[in-house]
Formats: structure tokens, sequence, C-alpha cells
């Protein structure tokens, strides 16, 4: 599955065409609903605006330890991580369990314990890994996300966004053994029986995450994630009362409603520019790469080769040629690189004769003043 904030789809210019659902419709301070896939806005309320996240905090943590650490290696549990305030997979100091063991509990029971001693383990102290958060957080362009503990206890330099919540989350899902934690309804991890407290797994068709979260001073936040005939929809909600219910109606309409087609093919010829000084007037500008996006059955996406509309000859076949838009309702939705499909040489100047150089200057005097 294609990343929507990779290749092409990094220059994304997403243009918000709402679903259906009213803003009144969904009871959430702050929303935000994606295509994973193309990178499509489907729904937000609130996007931009800061809070705090709770347990969702943990979605960057699992992350970290998936990209960083072995999830193999096993660790013994050290007393900083026994008796962490708020939700717990009960470590206990001393035992040894994997650091997928901890995962599973820190994804699916919500262990803050778990959240500790992984962060003790990857980062070297819970300050440590805060870092590493911070810079994971800065390099996917999370600009309004800022980490302080790994595990979203309430703290005032602590917060994202609905929309950066659902950036990471459409990262994360695509490394597998992220993907294999938060996907998991079920795990026995020695003598203890963890349960996804994640719903939406056995209630909303293709449910595979993410990461449930809540405090008193933050409220419900929800981050989820379903895939269907090869389409992700990532859906957040913050400080939301009836977030099961408006998650699941998110996700029904993004994949009802919209489609992700191929709007633009590799090779593709998507207009022509003038070639100025060029042995040929015109040359085919093509696609470098294929563009997919999501679409309703009454849009109809079209494209715009921005720029003078020429180029000074020689233009290189596969050269660079600029960008052209995609437009949906006359609003940019992408980008697409593009080439030059032939190459156009500069015209040569005739070479004149001895006699014809001879008149030219001698007509050239003539003409002089007296």
């Amino acid at each position: 599955m294609r990343r929507f904030f990779a290749g092409t789809a990094a220059a994304l210019l997403a243009a918000v065409l709402f679903l259906p659902v009213g803003a009144g419709a969904v009871s959430a301070r702050r929303a935000y609903a994606v295509d994973a896939v193309s990178g499509r806005v489907l729904y937000e309320k609130n996007p931009t605006e800061r809070s705090l996240i709770a347990s969702t905090t943990k979605i960057m943590t699992a992350l970290i330890v998936c990209e960083q650490c072995n999830v193999l290696d096993r660790m013994r549990i050290p007393k900083e991580a026994v008796g962490i305030e708020g939700s717990s997979m009960y470590l206990k100091e001393g035992e040894i369990l994997t650091l997928q063991e901890l995962l599973y509990g820190m994804m699916l029971s919500s262990g803050n314990d778990a959240a500790v001693a992984l962060a003790i383990y990857c980062g070297g102290t819970v300050e440590g890994f805060a870092e590493l958060m911070n810079d994971k957080a800065h390099n996917l362009g999370l600009t309004g996300t800022h980490f302080e503990n790994p595990n979203g206890l309430d703290s005032p330099g602590h917060y994202s966004t609905a929309k950066d919540l659902g950036t990471l989350a459409a990262y994360a899902m695509e490394n597998p053994i992220f993907y294999k934690t938060v996907s998991a309804k079920n795990v026995k991890v020695g003598d203890r029986y963890l349960t996804n407290h994640n719903k939406l797994l056995w209630r909303v068709a293709g449910a595979d995450g993410v990461k449930t979260g809540f405090t008193k001073a933050a409220g419900r936040i929800l981050v989820s994630s379903a895939t269907r005939d090869g389409r992700r929809v990532i859906v957040v909600t913050i400080d939301d009362p009836s977030d099961w219910s408006d998650h699941a109606a998110l996700m029904e309409e993004g994949f009802s409603r919209y489609a992700i087609g191929r709007i633009v093919n590799q090779g593709d010829r998507v207009g022509a520019v003038e070639v100025v000084g060029g042995e040929k007037r015109r040359v085919e500008v093509l696609a470098a790469e294929d563009f997919d996006y999501s679409v309703a059955p009454e849009e109809h996406p079209c494209l715009a080769l921005p720029g003078p509309g020429f180029v000074y000859a020689p233009a290189v076949e596969g050269a660079d040629a600029g960008v052209v838009y995609v437009l949906i309702e006359g609003k940019a939705v992408g980008k697409v690189p593009v080439v030059y499909g032939a190459t156009i040489e500069q015209t040569q100047p005739e070479e004149k004769s001895f006699w014809q150089r001879i008149f030219h200057r001698g007509s050239g005097n003539s003409a002089a003043p007296g």
C-alpha cells in the first residue's frame, strides 16, 4: 500500500471536500479523517488545534520501538516501570519480557508501565526517549506535536493535533510489526490475557487499529484505521463522547462515497509547450509517474500545466519539465512531475557564403546616414 506522504503524494495540496456527515453530526471537538493511500482529507473539524492526547501518545512510542529496537529482545523490568499511575499491564520488578510482549501490553491494555519500560530500554531514560519521539515527529512534519513522556500522562508541554495524529497513524500502520500489534484482538503474555481496548476491531468491517486514549483533562480520544480492497481510512477524534459511533459513521462514508482511481498514468501526455528557437515549434509534456486519488462519482478531475507555456531550445527528452496540477472542482489536490517527451534541438543559423557576407556588409554601409 502506497503511503500518501511518500513520493508524489508528499506534495499533496489536499483540498478538503467534505463528506455528507456534517460537522454537527460529529460530537468531537476536534476530528480528522483521511484516505491513507491517496492523502485525500475526507473530513475535518478543528484539525490543527493543539490538545492533550492521552494514551494515543503510545502510537509514537510503539513506532519508535518498532523502528529502532529489536522486538525479540528480552528485558528485565526495572523498578522505575512498576506502579505507574493510570492504566497498567501490572508489571513486576525483575520479571523478564520481550519488547513485543511489552508492545502488546502497551497497545492492547494501554499499559503506562509498559510504555515506561520500553522507553527506558530503547532510550536509556524517559527523557532520552522523549527526544527520540520529538525527532521522529519533526521528521514526519508533525508541526503541532510535542512529547514529554511515552505514555500520554497529562503535561502542559505534551500535545498534538487531530491532523498530526492522523498523519502519524497512517505512517505507523505501514510498519508490519506495528500493524501486527495494534490489529491483535486478544493476546496471552505469560499468565496475562490481554484484550484490545479498541472496540472497532469487532464492530467495523476491516478495522485494524490503532489506539484509544482518555484522561479527565483530555476527554475521550480515538485513532482508528480500517482497510478494505486496498484502501485504508484513518479517523481521529479528540474529546468525543460518541467516538465509537462517530468513527463507524466516518469509516462507512469514506469507503462508500469515494473510490481510488488512477487519475494519471506514467507516460500520459498532459500537455505541450512551445519551443523557442527549436527545430520544431512544440514539444509534448508527459507524466513522470502515476497518480491515484480518491474520487466521488460526481467528480471529474482535470489537469493544469502551469508556467509560461514555452521553453527555450534545446528541450531534452526525459528532462524535468516541472509539474502538472490535478484539480477537482477547481482546487489543487496534488501535483505530478512531468518530463519532455522528445528532444528538440536548437535551430542552427544558416551558414552564409563569402559573397553573401560581403553583400550584407556592403548593404549595411550603404544604409548608413551620410
